[in-house]
This record gives C-alpha cells, structure tokens and sequence, in this order.
C-alpha cells in the first residue's frame, strides 16, 4: 500500500502493509463526554461483545455507561451502545477487588460501601481494540484516602475482545487480596434485571445469565466465564439472602464474590456471551477463546481494526483532524453488531431461537442511520451489505414488520418513519441480490399498510392530522420519503401498480407545505393550520408536530423531491434566501420542554441531530454549490473536534459520523435512495477509497484548506466534470476525481439546472 507524503512528514495511510495502521489515529475517547454518548472500552469491528467501563449513572449523559468528566468506576459490563439517546444493555458487571466484598449487603454503586473504585482519566488508555484504566479504592473504599494523590496503584485493569468474548486482565498490587466483583443485578439507565443466576463449576468456570426490561422489553443473556488460576473462594446472593446452595444462586439481582490467591502474575478472565443459551455461550469460548495469549488477543484485536480502518486512506496536513476523522470511520462500524452464536443460533424478534443461513445483526438505529452510515456501507463494507439487509427481512418474518429501531431482538419502535425500507431499496437499487427482491418489497408495502404509528390518518388524509397522532409534520415527511424508497423498488422490479400507488404517496408532503409562511406545519383533519404558529417552537410535551426539533429543521426534509419544494418556495432565489435565513437566524428556541437534541447550532440548523444532517447540501440543488461548500466547511470545523467533547450531539450508532466522514471525503448522499452524491467541500488534498480488490476511488483537492474551500471545476477520470455530483457507480467503478479548488466560488461550475444534483419528483396528492 503506498505512504502519502504531507509537507508535515510521511502518512502511513494503507493499513497493515504499511507497517503502521491507520488505528494509531483513533482516540476512542472522542465523544464521550458532552452530549456524544460514546464509550471507550474494547470490541471489534460490528463485534457482539463491547467491554467497557461503566460509572454507575443513571442519566442521559451516562446512556453508554461512561461519560468523560466523571471519575468513578463501579466495574465493566460486556454490552454497550454508542452514541444512543436512551441507554440500555451493560449486562454481566464485572469488577476487581483487594478486599473483602459481602454480596448480600452490597452491589455495584456509588454510594458509601457500595462496590466501586476511583481512577484518573489522564491514566486512562484506550486504542481500538483494547482499553486499561488503573482503579484505586477497589472493593469498596472509595473514601478520601484512596482519592490521595499519593495512593499507589492498586489493580490495573486491561480489556480486549474478540466478536463474541470479552478478555480482562487485572494485575493486583503484590500480596493484595485477589477478587472479582460480578454484579447481575447492576440497573442504570432504564434497565433493570427481571431475573438472573449463577453458578460456580469446577474451580475455573462460571456460567450464568440476566434477563432484564428496558428500553429491549424483553433481554436475554447468558454467559461463560473462565479464569486463568484456580478460584479459591466464593461467595453467591441471591436479592437480599445468601445462596443456600453455595455454588448456585438465582433471582431478580444475583451478585457473586470470586477469591484468587495472591500472585505475581496477572488474573485473566475470559467471558463469552449468548442471547440463545449458557451452552451457546460455551460454544462461543471455545471457538474464540481457547488459550490464555491476552497479548495474542490485543493484536488480533488491533488487526481487524487497521484492516477496516484501512479502507479510506487520507493525506492531511493536520494530525487533530486525523484523528478526528478516523475516530469517525472507527465509530461507524461499532454497529450494527453481530447477533448470533457461533453455530448461527440466535433469538428473534419472535422470542424463538433460529438459526441464520447469513451473519445476523442487531442494533438497528434507522432513524439516524439511514441518512449516511448505511450508504456508507455500500461503498466500504459492500460485502456485509446483504447480511444487514437479510438480518431486517429475518426480523420481518419473524415479528411481523420491518424494524424501527431493534434492539437485541426487540422492537422498541423508537422514533419517527419506517427507515428500513429506505436502507434495503438502497441495496437493492445499488446492485446487491444476496436477498430476494419481491420478498423484500412485499415486507416494505406491509410496513407502509400497517394502521399503528399514524398510518391510518396518514393514508386516509394524505396527511397526519395533528389531534390525530404526535409528531404529526415529522411522520408525514418521512412517511413520504419512504413510500418513495417503495416506488423506486418497486419501478426496479416492474411491479407498476405498487410503484403507481407509492409514488403518489410520496407526494404527501405537500399537505404539510405552508405556501403563506413557506414552512412545514401542523394541520387539522379540516385542512385549516395549528395556529399559534412559531417555526422556533420545539416541545417534548404539547402542541408537537415535530420530532426533536422545530420547523426550522424540519421544513426540508423533502430530500426525493427538492425541485418540488425549490419550487413550492418561490425558486432558486427565494430556496436559496430562505436556506441562509436558517443558518443566520439567532439560536433560541422556544418551548418551556425544548429537546436538549437540539444541539450544534448554527442559525436554527441543529447539527446535533439528525435531521438537519441533508441540509447545507441543499444548496446545490438551487445552483448555489458555493453556499454549499461555506456552511460544510463550517460544519466540519466547529461542530467536531478530537477532543472528548468533539461531537456536537449524540454520536447515534455512527450517523453523526458517517456524515463527517462523507463530508470530509466531499461528498454526501441527501437522498440516500437516489444513489447519487452531491459534491460538497472535501478536506483533504487527498484521499484513497478502497472499493474492491486492487481498485481505487480516489480524490484529489490540491490547495485545498479552510480558505480555499470552493470547488472551481472537476475532472473525472481525466475529463471535465461540471455536475456538482457523482454517482454511486462511478465511485465503486473506482478512477479519479480531481477538484480544482479557490477561495472564491466559481460563477459556472454546477450553476446551470442541467449541472445542479438530479431530483425527481415525488408525486402529487393534494
């Protein structure tokens, strides 16, 4: 793989040929503290086990478990998820002790005598792949004298992973007592255990499981974990009693002591997980785990991330944005994860164990991801494309609709659309036949037949009426882009009735358009507005057309027919008049429950949150590809950072990412169903896609830099580009793309209606 060369040294940018990965610029630190969700521990690309710490919070800032700014741990569970908004999952709580540890009396907490330690941050370390923290206070102290800046380093904790196992290694202070702290009972952050055992077999194996109710209505988890030297002791509660039985013990909140003997050398732990069954969770140690090598483990560990991270290669100038940008890439591929053991076994949204002909995967946040991390896929990840879409269909036949928003099986039906019909048109639509195409347009129309979730008075109206259902404007807007995501399936399969049918449905936005204030509002079933009326009104609570947010952000989601709404504005100047009046508009907000989602301001575009992600790009669509380019350059420069706080809103299972990674690249999908990328403003004087095997998309912006962020003409393998967008096969074809870069816009490039990005429109029902 070829070295970049930058006037601040030479850039390994090719992964593991290059001798030095691409995983020496991720920070995984990066988002977890302000609003950004993240956590820092080990796993693996899509990985199923997500070791890491946990601060024993429950609060919005702590849905991952962690958040930067604190500074006590109460041990590491082995599931997590990034960037949501709710929190979930830190199942099978695992944490060391010096000390002795009553079970009956004691749990994973922060109050006094709970199980907990204390750490600095600045001894924090955390690659991918790997995390390791020193813990002060272990076993409860967490007093005064263990926070003294001269007590010595009491355990060090060391986390990796493999897909399915979890592997820590604790290093105990010499002659210290030697003891592990496993909390089933552990309940932060709206989840909390209905049932939970476990059980001591032999003197180096433990299995067990926590079932548990939360944001996943109905979890289920089990597993097996070894241990490098023998237990010596041990020490089970079952709720409030000690275990009768001694070696097992089960209820509602089961914890467990485990004693060590003293060593010189570290304990290691290797804890598999299953949501079918303890043996699945055996079987998966055994495939994954057979020996003790944690350094084996670590760089295993290490290499599946430089191979993935190896896909996009960059030359920069600029190390913080390195690292910024790769971090992103790392985010986006920590979900979805893998969902199944590995004999294929895994539970379905039917509560049934299944096994899969494909890799299953879970942990589907459509809402977010369907703008950019899912396209994003098809161009880096095209082989794991299919098996997503497959893990959808499966969820289909087996809970009856395609998901919302699924969560280790379950349907939480969180948020607003039905977002997985726009992510399997896109596969389709891009080429990919690992699933059969009728099958998935049939599941698509049932989803879009249903009569929950606003459906009815959608189709009855062509509108949501806003007595009808909550987030009325927001449903409607979606409802609409997803019917046009089944009209362009079904136009592809040749099934004209359905596509008639849907296209016409696409069109339903209009009903919500407001000619007078030229802003999307909130109707009544007679057709006349939802007076008063303020584009900066955002409520969780009344009066809520809009989801997480206002009108402000709201109005352009039209992202399959942005001609019609050009129009439906007054033209290009009036598009183009009232887009700048979004980003120059103050940032207050009104509403006495405004969404704290609302967050990356700029005018009332709100970065932070998903819907606004499309925006800036619409400016091309009206011959302003300047525009364009000043308000994502800005984005890209001030709402992400490598610091903790580097994300301007909830990281969401790597959207917020995705569209800093495309963006960053210079180009973004606004309709991520149309298979076409409008060009934007790239980063980078270069950049290498991998999009297949010894072929290349490559894109060169020499000069590029924060003043000199317009493009001013482009080459595409070699000949004049003047469209202000590529498309999805020219980019997988693989070639060239050369952007001719200046301080000031270009008068011509992309200006002309001919060169501006293709929307078709969306159908009319009024």
């Amino acid at each position: 793989m070829p070295l970049l060369l930058s006037s601040c040294g030479i850039f390994p940018v090719g992964g593991p040929a290059t001798g030095r990965s691409n995983n020496r610029f991720v920070d995984p630190f990066i988002g977890t503290g302000a609003h950004g969700h993240t956590y820092p521990g080990a796993t693996v690309p899509f990985g199923m086990v997500q070791l890491s710490p946990d601060n024993g919070i429950s609060g919005w800032d702590w849905s991952s478990g962690y958040h930067r700014p604190d500074s006590i741990l109460v041990g590491f569970s082995h599931t997590h998820l990034s960037g949501t908004g709710i929190g979930d999952l830190l199942d099978v709580l695992f944490q060391p002790v010096t000390g002795e540890v009553d079970p009956v009396r004691q749990q994973a907490g922060r109050e006094a005598g709970q199980v907990h330690a204390w750490f600095r941050q600045a001894e924090e370390r955390a690659e991918p792949g790997y995390y390791s923290v020193p813990l002060r206070g272990a076993g409860g102290a967490g007093d005064a004298a263990a926070r003294s800046p001269g007590e010595p380093e009491r355990v060090l904790a060391e986390l990796t992973a493999t897909p399915r196992v979890g592997w820590h290694r604790y290093t105990f202070p010499a002659g210290a007592g030697a003891g592990l702290f496993i909390d089933l009972g552990f309940a932060v952050n709206w989840d909390a255990p209905t049932a939970s055992g476990m059980e001591v077999r032999g003197d180096s194996l433990v299995t067990g499981y926590r079932h548990s109710k939360g944001w996943a209505p109905d979890q289920r988890l089990w597993f097996a974990a070894k241990f490098s030297r023998p237990i010596t002791g041990w020490s089970l509660a079952q709720d409030s009693s000690a275990s009768a039985g001694g070696v097992r013990a089960s209820g509602v909140r089961v914890r467990g002591l485990l004693r060590f003997a003293p060593a010189a050398e570290p304990l290691v732990v290797k804890v598999a997980i299953s949501y079918v069954d303890a043996e699945g969770a055996l079987r998966n140690l055994d495939a994954e785990a057979g020996g003790w090598d944690f350094e084996g483990t670590r760089a295993a560990a290490r290499a599946a991330w430089a191979e993935a991270l190896g896909s996009i290669r960059i030359e920069t100038k600029d190390v913080a944005r390195a690292r910024t940008f790769y971090t992103a890439l790392y985010h986006t591929q920590l979900a979805p994860v893998l969902f199944e053991d590995v004999d294929h076994r895994y539970r379905g949204g039917d509560g049934r164990v299944h096994t899969a002909g494909f890799r299953n995967y879970s942990i589907f946040s459509l809402w977010d991801t369907f703008r950019a991390a899912h396209p994003l896929f098809t161009i880096i990840d095209p082989e794991r494309v299919d098996d997503l879409v497959r893990s959808m269909l499966a969820f289909q036949r087996e809970h009856g609709l395609l998901p919302v928003w699924s969560l280790v099986g379950n349907e939480t039906n969180t948020m607003t659309g039905y977002h997985a019909i726009p992510v399997i048109a896109d596969a389709w639509l891009k080429g990919f036949r690992g699933f059969d195409g009728n099958e998935a347009l049939d599941a698509m129309i049932r989803s879009a037949q249903q009569d929950e979730r606003g459906l009815a008075p959608y189709r009855q109206y062509g509108f949501i009426p806003s007595e009808a259902d909550v987030e009325s404007v927001t449903k409607t807007l979606e409802y609409a882009y997803d019917d046009w995501a089944i009209a362009r399936m079904a136009e592809s399969l040749g099934r004209a009735d359905d596509a008639r049918r849907f296209r016409a449905r696409a069109g339903s936005w209009r009903n919500v358009f407001d000619p007078a204030t030229r802003f999307m509002r909130g109707r009544h079933a007679d057709s006349t507005w939802v007076t008063p009326f303020d584009p900066k009104f955002a409520s969780d609570r009344e009066h809520r057309d809009y989801t997480e947010g206002n009108a402000w952000q709201h109005t352009w989601f039209v992202p399959h027919d942005v001609a019609g709404l050009i129009e439906r504005m007054g033209g290009d100047g009036a598009f183009i008049a009232k887009l700048d009046s979004l980003f120059q508009a103050d940032t207050a907000l009104v509403g006495q429950h405004a969404s704290v989602d609302i967050s990356g301001m700029i005018g009332q575009y709100a970065h932070g949150n998903e819907p606004s992600h499309h925006i800036a790009y619409l400016y091309s669509y009206a011959g302003a590809p300047g525009r364009t380019a000043e308000q994502v350059r800005q984005i890209l420069t001030t709402l992400y950072d490598d610091s903790s706080a580097g994300l301007s809103g909830n990281e969401d299972c790597g959207q917020m990412s995705a569209w800093y990674v495309l963006s960053a690249l210079g180009f973004y999908p606004v309709d991520p169903v149309g298979g076409v990328y409008v060009l934007g403003t790239p980063l980078f004087e270069r950049a290498e896609i991998a999009v297949g095997p010894r072929r290349s998309f490559r894109i060169f912006a020499p000069g590029v830099s924060d003043e000199a962020k317009y493009i001013r003409g482009a080459m595409l393998n070699g000949r004049p580009l003047q469209r202000s967008w590529i498309s999805h096969e020219e980019i997988v074809a693989g070639g060239t793309l050369m952007l001719l870069m200046g301080k000031t816009p270009s008068p011509t490039w992309g200006v002309s209606p001919e060169d501006r990005p293709p929307s078709a429109a969306g159908g009319a029902r009024e």
